[in-house]
C-alpha cells in the first residue's frame, strides 16, 4: 500500500492495512511541520549533552544553576491541573500492545501511562499498531479476542497518559528533507491529531509523560512544540498537560526550572528511579571515587536516592504541582506464597514511604499490585485526591546530598551474574520485539537493563570494582560468565530458542567490555530492528 506524503517527506517502511488510518495527510503534515521547525534545536540540545558529558568525564560536578536562581527563589505556580489529573494515587505503566492496553485501563489504577518508549521495542509495527490501539482506547472501542478469551474495556477506566520517545531516539523510517526525524515528535504528533479533540469531548485531554530530560532547555523545546501544535490544531493554549520524568542526575538540579518552562502545560514531576540510577553511573563512570553496590542494594533509601526523592516532592508541592513516586518493579510471584509475601511487603513499604513523605501517587508495573498500592495511599490521603497542600519546608537538600553515592558495597559474584543475566535476557526479548519483560520476578524495561550493562562496564574499570571475596571484576571474568548466563537466560525465557538471545549475548559482551561507553543501549540496538 502507498500513501501520499507531504513534499520533502519519505517513509521507508511497509504501509500495512490500517496504517493509512494513522498516517493521514493531516497527521503527516503536522509531523513534517514540527520536524522542520524544531529538529535543529533537538540536534543542538543533543550536542550540548555530549559536551556536558565530556566535562563530567573530566571531573566537573553538577550544581544548581546560578543564572536561574531567580526562578528557584520566585513565588510562581504552575497552571491549574485539570480534573482528570487531580487524582493519580496509583499509576500503572506498560507498552502499547493491545491486550496490555486493555488490562491496564481496566486495572483499577487512577491513570495509565502507555509507553512508546522504555517498555516498548520501537520497531515500525509496534509504533503504528500502538497508535491504532491509542485511537481505539480513547474511543473505548478497543477489544481483542485471544486464545478463546475476549478482552474489552470496563465502563470505568484509568485516565490515559502517553509517553513518547525521548529526545535521543530517531524515527529512522521517516525522513524529512532527507534526514531522520525525532521519534518523540512522531509519536506525539500522530497521537495529537487523532485523539486530542476526542479526549476533550470525553472530559479528559491530551496528557503526556516526557522522558530522559537533561535540562530545562529540553523542557522549553517540548513547551514550544506544545504551543505550535495547539495553534495548528485549533486548541486553547494549556490544553496539553505533561508530567516530566526526573530520571537523570543533571535534571535533578533543574527541577524548578523544568516546571517553570512547562508551567502552562505542567502536570508535575515523577521520580523515575531506575533511569536515575543508570544516569548516575553514566555521568560519573570515569570517577575513581564513584562505584555503586549490587543493583538490588541501591534502593530508594540510599542517601542520594532519598535526597532526590525529597527534593522532587518539595519542589513540586511548592509550585502546586503533583509529585508522583517511581516504579515498584516487583510483580506477583505465582506458586511461591513465601516469596510472594516478601515481594508484596517490599511494594507495600515502598508505597507507604512515598505516601507518608507526601507524594500524591506512585507507579506499579502489574495489575496485581494496584489494590495493594492504592491501600497504602488511601491510608494517608483518605478521600482526598492528592496531598499537594503538604508542603515540606523541613526538607533541605544540597548538591552534596544529591551526590552522596552510597552504598558502595557489597559487590558480589551473584550481583555481577545477575546483571549479565538480566542484560542478555532483556536484550534478547527486545530484539524479538518485546520491550517489557518479567525476569526474576521483576518487570524489566530498558532502564533496568541499562543499569545492568553500565554497572558491569564501570566495575571493570573502577578501582573499587572488587567483589566482596577480593577478586577484581575484569573483562575476562565477564566474558567467562556470559556463556553460562546466556544458557540460564535461554532456559528461563519463553522464546529462549530465538536467535536473538545469541545476538544479545554478543551485544552485551561488546557493550560491557569495550573501551567506549555507548550513551544508550537502545541506539545501536535500534539499527538492528
Amino acid at each position: 500500500m502507498t500513501i501520499a506524503t507531504p513534499a520533502g517527506m519519505e517513509i521507508r517502511a511497509e504501509i500495512k492495512p490500517g496504517y493509512e488510518q494513522i498516517l493521514t495527510p493531516e497527521a503527516l503534515a503536522l509531523v513534517a511541520k514540527l520536524s522542520r521547525e524544531f529538529e535543529p534545536r533537538r540536534q543542538q540540545l543533543l550536542a550540548a549533552r555530549v559536551e556536558r558529558a565530556k566535562r563530567l568525564d573530566a571531573g566537573e560536578r553538577p550544581d544548581f544553576l546560578p543564572e536561574t536562581a531567580h526562578i528557584r527563589n520566585g513565588d510562581w505556580k504552575i497552571a491549574p491541573i485539570p480534573k482528570a489529573l487531580e487524582c493519580r494515587r496509583v499509576e500503572i505503566t506498560g507498552p502499547v500492545e493491545r491486550k496490555m492496553v486493555i488490562n491496564a485501563l481496566n486495572s483499577g489504577a487512577d491513570s495509565y501511562m502507555t509507553d512508546f518508549e522504555d517498555s516498548n521495542t520501537p520497531n515500525w509495527d509496534n509504533q503504528l499498531t500502538g497508535q491504532i490501539n491509542m485511537r481505539d482506547a480513547v474511543r473505548k472501542t478497543i477489544s481483542l479476542e485471544q486464545n478463546g478469551k475476549q478482552y474489552k474495556l470496563n465502563d470505568k477506566v484509568a485516565t490515559l497518559v502517553v509517553r513518547p520517545r525521548g529526545w535521543h531516539l530517531d524515527e529512522k523510517h521517516v525522513l524529512v528533507d532527507g534526514k531522520r526525524i525525532s521519534g518523540g515528535i512522531f509519536d506525539f504528533a500522530l497521537f495529537m491529531v487523532h485523539n486530542a479533540k476526542e479526549q476533550l469531548a470525553r472530559g479528559a485531554g491530551p496528557y503526556f509523560y516526557l522522558p530522559k530530560m537533561e535540562s530545562h532547555l529540553e523542557a522549553r523545546l517540548w513547551n514550544d512544540i506544545f504551543v505550535m501544535t495547539q495553534n495548528e490544531l485549533g486548541l486553547p493554549q494549556g490544553t496539553i498537560k505533561a508530567t516530566v520524568l526526573i530520571e537523570t542526575i543533571v535534571a535533578a538540579f533543574e527541577m524548578d526550572e523544568i516546571l517553570y518552562e512547562l508551567r502552562e502545560h505542567s502536570a508535575g514531576l515523577n521520580a523515575g528511579r531506575w533511569d536515575y540510577i543508570f544516569s548516575c553511573i553514566k555521568k560519573f563512570k570515569l570517577d575513581k571515587d564513584f562505584c555503586l553496590a549490587d543493583r538490588p542494594k541501591v534502593t530508594m533509601t540510599a542517601p542520594f536516592m532519598r535526597a532526590y526523592a525529597l527534593l522532587l516532592l518539595k519542589t513540586c508541592h511548592k509550585r502546586n504541582a503533583p509529585a508522583i513516586g517511581g516504579m515498584a518493579a516487583l510483580i506477583p510471584i505465582k506458586n511461591d506464597p513465601e516469596k510472594n509475601e516478601v515481594a508484596m511487603g517490599g511494594v507495600r513499604n515502598d508505597k507507604a514511604r512515598d505516601a507518608t513523605d507526601g507524594y500524591d501517587g506512585g507507579w506499579v508495573a502489574h495489575p496485581g499490585l494496584v489494590d495493594l498500592a492504592m491501600t497504602e495511599f488511601k491510608k494517608v490521603l483518605g478521600d482526598r485526591p492528592n496531598q499537594i497542600d503538604k508542603q515540606r519546608p523541613d526538607v533541605e537538600v544540597t548538591a552534596k546530598d544529591l551526590l552522596d553515592f552510597r552504598p558502595e558495597a557489597p559487590i558480589t559474584e551473584a550481583g555481577l551474574r545477575y546483571n549479565i543475566n538480566v542484560g542478555i535476557h532483556y536484550l534478547g526479548a527486545w530484539l524479538a520485539g518485546n520491550g517489557c519483560v518479567p525476569i526474576h520476578n521483576l518487570m524489566e524495561d530498558a532502564a533496568t537493563a541499562e543499569i545492568s550493562r553500565s554497572q558491569v562496564w564501570q566495575w571493570i574499570r573502577s578501582p573499587k570494582g572488587v567483589l566482596e571475596d577480593g577478586r577484581k571484576v575484569t573483562a575476562e571474568m565477564v566474558r567467562a560468565m556470559i556463556p553460562e548466563e546466556l544458557a540460564n537466560a535461554k532456559a528461563a525465557a519463553p522464546n529462549g530458542d530465538s536467535p536473538t538471545y545469541e545476538r544479545a549475548a554478543q551485544i552485551f559482551e561488546q557493550m560491557s567490555t569495550s573501551e567506549d561507553f555507548a550513551e544508550f543501549l537502545t541506539l545501536p540496538l535500534y539499527e538492528e530492528i
